[in-house]
């Protein structure tokens, strides 16, 4: 069955265009997938029936994987079954006909303008790991980047004359996205000062680049964001997405529209930007409460 993996992952890449991460996360889904499967002696996709596959999810849920990881999973194992059916490997989707496990709308973590504050002035120094930090944290909730996005930023995709910057998204999809001023003048900074000490050969073409001039990893701005979130005195357990959550939620409570915030984060669906809603709803219920003198 392992064979189908392989051109299963090829079609994703050639067919579909996705992500580096996105690929992992099949992968590791299906690998998963298969090797049950091998357990019980089933090794040809003709013979597998919706039976199994509820099996593996039943499987799934013993080992301790949550709802949310198991409807992944089944996503990513229905879509392993249309690739099969559409390049005549068998015949149907028996995934198609499992209902995906009921999860809980899980809000994401947003910081309040104030938090967002002082995770921004957190590094306040002008050593160049402190100019380069600030210059991140300010362009991150500036312009709502995920961070593989903010990380993989070349110089050239960054205009500041016209204020926008260019990313990839997922499925390297492309998209502009306005900088703001604040972010500009850090940037600025940044470039002036540090930039040109991290890259003394001036070859890369990352903007972003660590203390031994190599580009920034994804791993290494999470513990950055960790570190400045500490010496800012933020107790919640954020991540660099926390900011591209505040960045889409403050951007709505203060009337922006939600066409636009979708546009901005790069989602293909407007139904993906609008669990953003529900966050100023909850909101708006907390303020309610706290201070209406007959909530």
């Amino acid at each position: 069955m392992k064979q189908y993996l392989d051109l299963f992952l090829t079609y994703l890449v050639v067919e579909k265009g996705l992500s580096e991460n996105t690929l992992e996360a099949y992968n590791r889904d299906v690998s998963r997938y298969l090797s049950f499967l091998e357990q019980k002696k089933i090794l040809q996709p003709d013979r597998i029936r919706p039976l199994d596959i509820a099996s593996f999810l039943a499987w799934l849920k013993e080992t301790g994987l949550g709802p949310r990881s198991r409807a992944r999973a089944l996503s990513s194992v229905r879509m392993f079954h249309r690739f099969l059916e559409i390049e005549n490997y068998c015949d149907g989707n028996p995934a198609s006909l499992i209902d995906a496990p009921k999860t809980l709308a899980k809000l994401p973590t947003v910081l309040s303008f104030r938090d967002v504050e002082r995770l921004l002035a957190a590094p306040a120094g002008n050593v160049p790991e402190d100019i380069r930090d600030r210059s991140m944290l300010d362009l991150l909730y500036a312009t709502g980047l995920r961070v593989s996005e903010l990380v993989l930023l070349k110089q050239r995709e960054v205009n500041m004359n016209a204020g926008f910057l260019l990313t990839f998204g997922k499925g390297g999809k492309e998209r502009l996205v306005p900088l703001g001023e604040t972010a500009v003048v850090s940037l600025e900074e940044y470039l002036a000062k540090v930039r040109p000490i991290l890259d003394k050969k001036g070859t890369s073409e990352y903007l972003f680049l660590s203390r031994l001039g190599k580009p920034m990893t994804r791993q290494a701005f999470w513990n950055i964001i960790k570190k400045r979130a500490l010496q800012a005195g933020i107790g919640k357990n954020i991540s660099p997405h926390t900011l591209r959550h505040s960045f889409a939620t403050h951007l709505l409570e203060n009337g922006a529209d939600l066409r636009s915030v979708q546009i901005m984060l790069g989602h293909a669906d407007l139904s993906t930007t609008q669990i953003y809603t529900h966050i100023t709803r909850e909101r708006l219920k907390k303020v309610h409460q706290e201070f209406h003198p007959r909530a």
